[in-house]
């Protein structure tokens, strides 16, 4: 069995996913992981440019819930690392990975990489540490810093649920904070919708959904106002 299987949901995804493939693509523990892009009906070249990276692609229904629930169903690793397809991994991660997989932590556990945001303007680096905090104190990773878990923990906590929002915080909230480690390498993940957005309003409307969703409203009630 592969030891390693790296799941990347995508869509509309291929002026991004080979920076991301790229740098998921080396061996860990001497083994190199098997990769699966699930593509969630792109209209660009999405797929093509992850066979193009060397990863396995499969089509799934748009919605990166049930694509990441795809991905894990269609892995034969014992290890699953969830990524998105904007997210680039720094040098060192596969010896961080690996040090987890073979800790008690990881035995009983899951992990999550640091948010690093591709923008050198200072309010990236405030954002940075907004993020830090609530890892750190809510244990709230989101999903575009990754999530490395093994097989079987992810299938008796009953996987990803096919939800159009918040798909992320529904499965780490079922982790539980004391089985949730933070590793101490970056995951470089894309600042395009807060420049878009602006890092004042983004940031706010995100923990305003947020609060809605664990108050009880249903992420497709909140998945409209997400944008």
């Amino acid at each position: 069995m592969t030891r390693l299987s790296i799941i990347v949901p995508a869509l509309d995804a291929a002026g991004r996913i080979g920076a991301t493939l790229r740098s998921v693509d080396t061996p860990v523990s001497g083994v190199r992981p098997e990769i699966i892009v699930v593509d969630g009906g792109s209209a660009d070249r999405t797929a093509d440019a992850a066979r193009a990276a060397g990863a396995r692609v499969i089509v799934a229904s748009r919605g990166r819930g049930g694509q990441l629930a795809a991905g894990a169903a269609a892995a034969s690793g014992d290890w699953l690392l969830f990524l998105h397809a904007d997210t680039v991994l720094a040098p060192g991660w596969p010896e961080a990975a690996a040090c987890f997989m073979d800790s008690p932590a990881g035995a009983a556990g899951a992990a999550a990489f640091r948010l690093v945001l591709d923008d050198p303007s200072p309010a990236a680096r405030r954002l940075e540490r907004m993020v830090a905090w609530r890892c750190r104190v809510l244990a709230l990773p989101y999903g575009d810093q990754g999530l490395l878990i093994g097989r079987a923990l992810y299938d008796a906590l009953g996987g990803f649920r096919a939800l159009p929002l918040y798909e992320d915080v529904d499965l780490v909230r079922r982790l539980g904070r004391a089985r949730l480690t933070m590793l101490p390498v970056a995951a470089f993940t894309s600042a395009e919708r807060y420049r878009r957005a602006g890092y004042v309003v983004r940031p706010l409307r995100n923990l305003c959904l947020l609060a809605l969703y664990f108050a009880g409203v249903p992420p497709r009630a909140l998945v409209r106002l997400y944008g």
